[in-house]
């Protein structure tokens, strides 16, 4: 196989797409089943959005976990996401709540919205999706465009711990359950990780099974993501050779101080 190149660097394999596998958010029922119900951050993501002054852009917005929370709410919102399937899935459900969600399909390195935000917020590490460098300042000078003066972004992403680099690679650790609506079986998220620490990403191959009363698997769905983490002080150079004039980097949604690798990150960057 040919090397790609990120800088001077080679990609490895880790972090190459195989092809065999779809994404994940091309299903986003089954990403639903999942997700949906996941409330760890909605409190933070709501204090964030009525406390903007301003309108708030959801950029990674997806099925709507956390915008159409925001919406309910009456806080001024718009998306933008890259897979029209996530947002379709998203439209459907604004309806039948009766919200009026505007949404964007377009990739986050390279996005273009008709009005500037108080709070630009990038929830459930979405931007780990940015795969090299080049994505990463890409996406945060996109953002920064679309910030208002004064505005800030607001991101989370899981802190890449130690555990995560040495934990064994290519093993399926169950990840998530949750109940299937209809059938009332149990839904599975598996994901088996394969991991390149230096470069400090993971391809990661997701098979969310449902399984019967009697522990049977009636259906699976497999699926293949990559993910690149990033740690604080990385973060730190990639805000500032993006053009934020000031940050601030928590280790948690109460404004905790990141002192260990188990906790979430949390950073506000501030256009000015």
């Amino acid at each position: 196989m040919d090397a790609e190149t990120t800088g001077s660097a080679p990609v490895s394999p880790a972090r190459r797409a195989t092809g065999a596998l779809p994404s994940p958010y091309d299903a986003p029922d089954l990403y639903d089943l999942m997700f949906e119900s996941l409330e760890f951050d909605l409190g933070f993501w709501l204090e964030v959005g009525k406390t903007a002054g301003g309108p708030v852009l959801e950029v990674g917005c997806g099925t709507g976990r956390v915008l159409l929370r925001l919406l309910a709410q009456g806080i001024d919102a718009d998306g933008v996401d890259l897979a029209p399937s996530m947002l379709e899935r998203l439209r459907q459900k604004a309806a039948s709540r009766g919200l009026h969600a505007r949404v964007t399909q377009g990739d986050m390195r390279d996005f273009t919205m008709p009005r500037r935000y108080a709070r630009a917020i990038c929830a459930f590490n979405a931007f780990a999706h940015c795969e090299t460098i080049e994505d990463q300042l890409r996406a945060l000078r996109c953002i920064r465009e679309h910030l208002a003066e004064g505005g800030a972004l607001v991101l989370h992403m899981s802190y890449p711990s130690a555990s995560l680099w040495t934990d064994p690679s290519g093993t399926p650790v169950l990840e998530l359950e949750s109940k299937h609506p209809l059938s009332g079986n149990t839904v599975q998220l598996w994901d088996t990780r394969f991991k390149n620490v230096v470069g400090q990403c993971q391809r990661s191959e997701v098979e969310v099974r449902e399984v019967d009363a009697a522990g049977g698997v009636v259906d699976s769905h497999r699926f293949e993501a990559i993910q690149r983490w990033v740690y604080r002080y990385e973060l730190e150079l990639l805000l500032a050779l993006s053009g934020y004039a000031r940050w601030e980097i928590f280790g948690g949604f109460e404004r905790e101080p990141l002192e260990r690798d188990d906790q979430q990150m949390v950073a506000w960057a501030w256009k000015d």
